[in-house]
């Protein structure tokens, strides 16, 4: 038990790192931590994967707020980027955490491992992300970008409970913002995806963790190593080369996906 609670602690401090730096606000960090804490356990009755899924969700709703106000500081968020996705993400979120409950928790890891596979492979293979676009100043969202695009960022980011910056980060990247920016926002765009996902968890009726699907314990130990990380990492985000950081958070995603295809095997 000591054990599980200090390897949770740590990846929790990992988590605020990946936070401040790549606007993860702990999903893809969370749950195959907490995925592989409860697998090896072996605790009774518990699904392992909805579990995690949900516990990222609660977990992020901290982190991220926090990250969020942080970067806000700092002077790294644009409303005109930040707003108008905010409540499409939001009403996805709530489609994408009920469906989430439905599927099986194979599924939901196998889905979680080709969502980052696709997301590795696009960022590879298509101009704009590894370099900043060719352009004097960053584009606006069109309208359908932010209606469709939006509802699609917060279903998926809801059901595999990855928060959206997987997506967002990308989005924002190909508008032409530097990584510093497109991961700041990452943060505040999380927010609605890990409110929506934590209360549909939370109140599920057939939810295996101690308040329907959410690991309280593994939360609490989570955001022990996480929040005081958060602080000491927003003070040197901004001194990552924009090459690098984009780079790393591509190394970040290959291993979060060996690391799930392991713990599957």
């Amino acid at each position: 038990m000591l054990t599980s609670f200090l390897a949770l602690l740590f990846f929790g401090c990992l988590t605020g790192v990946t936070t401040v730096l790549f606007g993860f606000g702990g999903g893809f960090i969370t749950v195959p931590v907490v995925y592989g804490v409860l697998t090896a356990t072996a605790r009774p009755g518990a699904d392992a994967m909805h579990v995690a899924v949900a516990t990222s969700a609660a977990v992020m709703v901290v982190n991220a707020v926090a990250a969020a106000l942080a970067q806000w500081r700092e002077g790294r968020l644009r409303r005109a980027y930040v707003w108008p996705l905010t409540g499409y993400i939001a009403i996805g979120a709530v489609a994408g955490s009920f469906s989430a409950t439905l599927i099986g928790g194979t599924a939901l890891r196998l889905l979680f491992a080709a969502y980052l596979l696709v997301t590795i492979a696009d960022s590879l293979l298509r101009k704009g992300f590894l370099a900043m676009p060719d352009r004097t100043r960053p584009e606006p969202l069109t309208r359908a970008t932010v209606t469709l695009g939006g509802t699609g960022i917060g279903f998926v980011a809801a059901a595999l409970g990855v928060g959206g910056s997987v997506m967002t980060v990308p989005l924002l990247r190909r508008r032409g913002l530097p990584m510093v920016e497109a991961t700041a926002m990452a943060n505040p765009l999380s927010v609605p995806v890990a409110v929506s996902g934590t209360l549909v968890y939370a109140l599920a009726p057939t939810g295996t963790g101690q308040l329907g699907y959410l690991d309280l314990t593994a939360a609490a130990a989570l955001l022990l190593g996480s929040l005081p990380t958060i602080a000491v990492t927003r003070r040197i985000t901004g001194r990552v080369p924009d090459r690098v950081h984009s780079v790393a958070y591509l190394v970040l995603l290959l291993v979060v996906l060996v690391a799930m295809l392991v713990m599957g095997a």
